[in-house]
Protein backbone atom coordinates (compact mmCIF):
# COMPACT_ATOMS: atom_id res chain seq x y z
CA UNK A 1 0.00 0.00 0.00
CA UNK A 2 1.23 3.45 -0.88
CA UNK A 3 1.10 6.47 1.42
CA UNK A 4 1.84 10.12 0.71
CA UNK A 5 3.30 11.77 3.80
CA UNK A 6 3.45 15.57 3.86
CA UNK A 7 5.43 16.75 6.89
CA UNK A 8 7.96 19.59 7.08
CA UNK A 9 9.46 18.64 10.46
CA UNK A 10 12.46 16.62 9.31
CA UNK A 11 12.92 14.48 12.41
CA UNK A 12 9.23 13.63 12.61
CA UNK A 13 8.95 12.93 8.89
CA UNK A 14 11.96 10.62 9.01
CA UNK A 15 10.56 8.75 12.02
CA UNK A 16 7.14 8.29 10.42
CA UNK A 17 8.61 7.11 7.11
CA UNK A 18 10.91 4.64 8.87
CA UNK A 19 8.04 3.25 10.95
CA UNK A 20 5.73 2.87 7.96
CA UNK A 21 8.45 1.35 5.77
CA UNK A 22 9.07 -1.28 8.46
CA UNK A 23 5.37 -2.19 8.11
CA UNK A 24 5.81 -2.70 4.33
CA UNK A 25 4.12 0.54 3.27
CA UNK A 26 5.53 2.36 0.24
CA UNK A 27 5.97 5.95 1.46
CA UNK A 28 6.48 9.14 -0.55
CA UNK A 29 7.59 11.81 1.94
CA UNK A 30 7.56 15.46 0.88
CA UNK A 31 8.06 18.56 2.98
CA UNK A 32 5.88 21.20 1.30
CA UNK A 33 2.34 21.41 0.00
CA UNK A 34 3.16 22.37 -3.58
CA UNK A 35 5.32 19.29 -4.16
CA UNK A 36 2.66 17.15 -2.51
CA UNK A 37 0.04 18.44 -4.94
CA UNK A 38 2.31 17.57 -7.88
CA UNK A 39 2.61 14.02 -6.51
CA UNK A 40 -1.13 13.73 -6.04
CA UNK A 41 -1.76 14.86 -9.62
CA UNK A 42 0.65 12.27 -11.03
CA UNK A 43 -1.56 9.72 -12.79
CA UNK A 44 1.07 6.97 -12.42
CA UNK A 45 0.94 6.95 -8.63
CA UNK A 46 -2.13 5.68 -6.84
CA UNK A 47 -2.16 6.35 -3.12
CA UNK A 48 -4.02 4.30 -0.52
CA UNK A 49 -3.73 6.84 2.31
CA UNK A 50 -2.58 10.40 2.93
CA UNK A 51 -0.95 11.90 6.04
CA UNK A 52 -0.96 15.71 5.91
CA UNK A 53 0.55 18.10 8.41
CA UNK A 54 -1.69 21.15 8.83
CA UNK A 55 1.01 23.84 8.69
CA UNK A 56 3.28 23.48 5.63
CA UNK A 57 5.38 25.67 3.33
CA UNK A 58 3.44 26.53 0.18
CA UNK A 59 -0.01 24.97 0.24
CA UNK A 60 -1.12 24.09 3.75
CA UNK A 61 -2.37 20.63 4.61
CA UNK A 62 -5.86 22.08 4.88
CA UNK A 63 -5.62 23.60 1.38
CA UNK A 64 -4.33 20.28 -0.01
CA UNK A 65 -7.29 18.52 1.53
CA UNK A 66 -9.78 21.03 0.13
CA UNK A 67 -8.32 20.63 -3.37
CA UNK A 68 -8.66 16.85 -3.15
CA UNK A 69 -12.27 17.02 -2.07
CA UNK A 70 -13.12 19.64 -4.70
CA UNK A 71 -12.01 17.06 -7.27
CA UNK A 72 -14.11 14.38 -5.53
CA UNK A 73 -10.95 12.45 -4.63
CA UNK A 74 -11.90 10.02 -1.82
CA UNK A 75 -8.32 9.42 -0.59
CA UNK A 76 -8.49 8.75 3.17
CA UNK A 77 -6.51 11.52 4.90
CA UNK A 78 -5.14 11.69 8.44
CA UNK A 79 -4.36 15.26 9.53
CA UNK A 80 -1.40 15.91 11.84
CA UNK A 81 -1.37 19.14 13.80
CA UNK A 82 -0.43 20.91 17.00
CA UNK A 83 -3.85 22.61 16.90
CA UNK A 84 -5.87 20.86 19.57
CA UNK A 85 -8.94 23.02 20.14
CA UNK A 86 -12.38 21.70 19.27
CA UNK A 87 -12.87 24.51 16.72
CA UNK A 88 -9.67 23.50 14.90
CA UNK A 89 -10.78 19.86 14.76
CA UNK A 90 -14.15 20.88 13.37
CA UNK A 91 -12.46 22.95 10.65
CA UNK A 92 -10.29 20.00 9.63
CA UNK A 93 -13.11 17.48 9.63
CA UNK A 94 -15.43 19.83 7.75
CA UNK A 95 -12.73 20.26 5.09
CA UNK A 96 -12.81 16.50 4.49
CA UNK A 97 -10.28 14.97 6.88
CA UNK A 98 -11.05 11.39 7.84
CA UNK A 99 -9.18 11.51 11.13
CA UNK A 100 -7.16 13.93 13.23
CA UNK A 101 -4.01 13.28 15.30
CA UNK A 102 -2.61 15.93 17.65
CA UNK A 103 1.16 16.30 18.10
CA UNK A 104 3.02 14.90 19.93
CA UNK A 105 1.86 11.33 19.38
CA UNK A 106 3.27 7.81 19.57
CA UNK A 107 3.95 5.71 16.49
CA UNK A 108 1.72 2.94 17.84
CA UNK A 109 -1.22 5.35 17.86
CA UNK A 110 -0.39 6.53 14.33
CA UNK A 111 -0.37 2.92 13.07
CA UNK A 112 -3.67 2.21 14.82
CA UNK A 113 -5.29 5.26 13.18
CA UNK A 114 -4.02 4.16 9.76
CA UNK A 115 -5.36 0.63 10.23
CA UNK A 116 -8.74 2.11 11.10
CA UNK A 117 -8.68 4.28 7.96
CA UNK A 118 -7.79 1.26 5.84
CA UNK A 119 -10.76 -0.66 7.22
CA UNK A 120 -13.04 2.19 6.16
CA UNK A 121 -11.45 2.64 2.73
CA UNK A 122 -13.77 1.61 -0.16
CA UNK A 123 -10.82 -0.15 -1.81
CA UNK A 124 -10.28 -2.45 1.16
CA UNK A 125 -13.60 -2.64 2.95
CA UNK A 126 -14.28 -6.18 1.72
CA UNK A 127 -10.74 -7.33 2.61
CA UNK A 128 -10.55 -9.24 -0.69
CA UNK A 129 -10.03 -8.46 -4.35
CA UNK A 130 -11.49 -11.01 -6.77
CA UNK A 131 -10.66 -10.99 -10.48
CA UNK A 132 -11.40 -14.08 -12.55
CA UNK A 133 -10.36 -17.20 -10.66
CA UNK A 134 -7.93 -15.38 -8.34
CA UNK A 135 -8.71 -13.69 -5.05
CA UNK A 136 -6.31 -11.54 -3.02
CA UNK A 137 -6.79 -11.71 0.73
CA UNK A 138 -5.63 -8.55 2.51
CA UNK A 139 -5.84 -10.11 5.96
CA UNK A 140 -3.42 -12.97 5.21
CA UNK A 141 -1.30 -11.48 2.37
CA UNK A 142 -2.17 -14.49 0.23
CA UNK A 143 -3.74 -15.30 -3.12
CA UNK A 144 -6.47 -17.92 -3.54
CA UNK A 145 -7.39 -20.00 -6.55
CA UNK A 146 -11.18 -20.28 -6.72
CA UNK A 147 -13.68 -22.51 -8.49
CA UNK A 148 -17.23 -21.26 -8.89
CA UNK A 149 -16.27 -18.47 -6.51
CA UNK A 150 -15.27 -20.93 -3.75
CA UNK A 151 -11.63 -20.79 -2.50
CA UNK A 152 -9.77 -24.02 -3.25
CA UNK A 153 -6.09 -23.47 -2.46
CA UNK A 154 -3.87 -20.54 -1.54
CA UNK A 155 -0.27 -19.45 -1.37
CA UNK A 156 1.37 -16.73 0.74
CA UNK A 157 2.97 -13.73 -0.94
CA UNK A 158 5.73 -11.40 0.13
CA UNK A 159 4.74 -7.76 0.58
CA UNK A 160 6.19 -6.80 -2.81
CA UNK A 161 4.61 -9.78 -4.60
CA UNK A 162 1.27 -8.83 -3.09
CA UNK A 163 1.65 -5.21 -4.25
CA UNK A 164 2.53 -6.30 -7.78
CA UNK A 165 -0.36 -8.74 -8.09
CA UNK A 166 -2.82 -6.24 -6.62
CA UNK A 167 -1.75 -3.64 -9.20
CA UNK A 168 -2.11 -6.15 -12.04
CA UNK A 169 -5.53 -7.26 -10.81
CA UNK A 170 -6.77 -3.68 -10.57
CA UNK A 171 -5.81 -3.18 -14.24
CA UNK A 172 -6.90 -6.41 -15.99
CA UNK A 173 -6.22 -6.57 -19.71
CA UNK A 174 -4.21 -3.33 -19.69
CA UNK A 175 -0.58 -3.07 -20.80
CA UNK A 176 1.47 -1.93 -17.80
CA UNK A 177 4.97 -0.64 -18.39
CA UNK A 178 8.00 -1.25 -16.18
CA UNK A 179 8.08 2.50 -15.52
CA UNK A 180 4.53 2.40 -14.17
CA UNK A 181 5.38 -0.50 -11.89
CA UNK A 182 8.52 1.24 -10.66
CA UNK A 183 6.57 4.42 -9.93
CA UNK A 184 3.84 2.55 -8.08
CA UNK A 185 5.87 0.03 -6.09
CA UNK A 186 8.81 2.14 -4.92
CA UNK A 187 8.87 5.56 -3.35
CA UNK A 188 9.73 8.32 -5.80
CA UNK A 189 13.02 9.15 -4.07
CA UNK A 190 14.22 5.54 -3.93
CA UNK A 191 16.93 4.23 -6.27
CA UNK A 192 15.06 2.21 -8.87
CA UNK A 193 16.24 -0.03 -11.70
CA UNK A 194 14.03 -1.56 -14.38
CA UNK A 195 15.58 -5.02 -13.99
CA UNK A 196 14.11 -5.12 -10.48
CA UNK A 197 10.64 -5.19 -12.06
CA UNK A 198 11.53 -8.15 -14.28
CA UNK A 199 12.91 -10.03 -11.26
CA UNK A 200 9.79 -9.37 -9.19
CA UNK A 201 7.51 -10.45 -12.04
CA UNK A 202 9.47 -13.73 -12.36
CA UNK A 203 9.08 -14.41 -8.64
CA UNK A 204 5.34 -13.68 -8.81
CA UNK A 205 4.90 -15.95 -11.82
CA UNK A 206 6.60 -18.78 -9.94
CA UNK A 207 4.14 -18.37 -7.10
CA UNK A 208 1.17 -18.35 -9.47
CA UNK A 209 2.52 -21.44 -11.27
CA UNK A 210 2.15 -23.42 -8.05
CA UNK A 211 -1.56 -22.61 -8.27
CA UNK A 212 -1.70 -23.68 -11.91
CA UNK A 213 -1.87 -20.05 -13.12
CA UNK A 214 1.37 -19.82 -15.08
CA UNK A 215 0.04 -17.78 -18.02
CA UNK A 216 -1.95 -15.01 -16.37
CA UNK A 217 0.83 -12.43 -16.46
CA UNK A 218 2.09 -12.19 -20.01
CA UNK A 219 5.02 -10.19 -21.39
CA UNK A 220 4.07 -7.77 -24.15
CA UNK A 221 7.46 -7.45 -25.81
CA UNK A 222 8.72 -3.90 -26.13
CA UNK A 223 5.81 -2.53 -24.07
CA UNK A 224 5.47 -4.19 -20.67
CA UNK A 225 3.16 -6.71 -19.04
CA UNK A 226 -0.53 -7.60 -19.10
CA UNK A 227 -2.67 -9.49 -16.58
CA UNK A 228 -5.09 -11.86 -18.34
CA UNK A 229 -7.62 -13.15 -15.80
CA UNK A 230 -9.11 -16.59 -16.34
CA UNK A 231 -12.89 -16.58 -16.08
CA UNK A 232 -14.73 -19.83 -15.60
CA UNK A 233 -17.28 -20.81 -18.19
CA UNK A 234 -20.82 -20.81 -16.88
Amino acid sequence: MRIILVEDETDLGFAIRRTLSQKSYVVDWVEDGDTAWNYLENSWTQYTLGIFDWMLPGLSGLELLKRLRQQNNPLPVLMLTAKDTMDDKVVGLDAGADDYLVKPFGMSELLARLRALQRRSPLLQHQQLQVGNLALDYKTNSVWLTEAGVPQQSISLTAKEFQFLEYFMRHPGQIITSEQLLSQMWSLEAERMSNVVAAQVRLLRRKLTTLGCDRQIETVYGLGYRFKPHYELS
